[in-house]
């Protein structure tokens, strides 16, 4: 999905093809679809691990049941978290990286980051809110903090907010660390959606 106002990058992004052949030779065979959401001027940035296989098919991040846990975490209906002026969704690959033989998801290609990675933090610039989902995603954006694991991280969340915000991958996976860590719904939650409609304003 494609608009006159997205910027440049986010355009030449879309037309990437270097996983290509990397793509070809896993278990879906599934060409390169790069999923760029990001434009100047976002309030929050959400920073997570890659696309999955029902998002690469409809063309728009977390278009599943992940997305509607992350939405109801954030305390933002459809049409606010997809205003691209306001959301930047940004993860480590911007492709779906494909089932391996027993049809776990593989992980973000390294060479996705280190292609565009530090070429889109430099169209988005300053942005008020980050919210870091997963493993990957933290070790790149938070580096040792993140080196302890994702639990370790996101109970540490105290040390990065207001800024910052770690959290667990919204999938039903995770439905288990959830009920082990009823902190995360009872303290981390309603700190994570104030600070989202506080930014979120214009």
């Amino acid at each position: 999905m494609t608009t006159p106002e997205d910027p440049p990058l986010a355009r030449e992004i879309r037309h990437c093809t270097l996983c290509a052949p990397r793509f070809a030779a896993t278990a879906t065979r599934h060409p390169p679809r790069p999923i760029a959401w990001f434009r100047p001027g976002a309030r929050v940035m959400i920073v997570s691990q890659a696309p999955g296989n029902k998002v690469q098919q409809a063309g728009r991040p977390f278009w599943d049941a992940s997305g509607n846990r992350l939405r109801d975490w954030l305390g933002l209906d459809r049409r606010a978290f997809y205003d691209r002026d306001r959301v930047a969704i940004v993860p480590m690959a911007f492709c779906f990286p494909g089932y391996d033989a027993k049809g776990s998801d593989l992980p973000p290609p390294a060479i996705c980051a280190a292609t565009w990675r530090d070429r889109v933090m430099e169209v988005l610039g300053e942005v008020p809110l980050t919210l870091v989902i997963g493993g990957y995603a933290q070790k790149w954006h938070m580096g040792p903090p993140a080196r302890a694991g994702v639990t370790a991280t996101v109970t540490a969340w105290r040390d990065h907010a207001p800024g910052l915000f770690p959290l667990p991958h919204p999938s039903w996976r995770n439905t288990a660390w959830l009920k082990r860590n009823p902190w995360f719904t009872a303290e981390l939650l309603p700190a994570l959606r104030a600070r989202v409609q506080e930014v979120m304003e214009p």
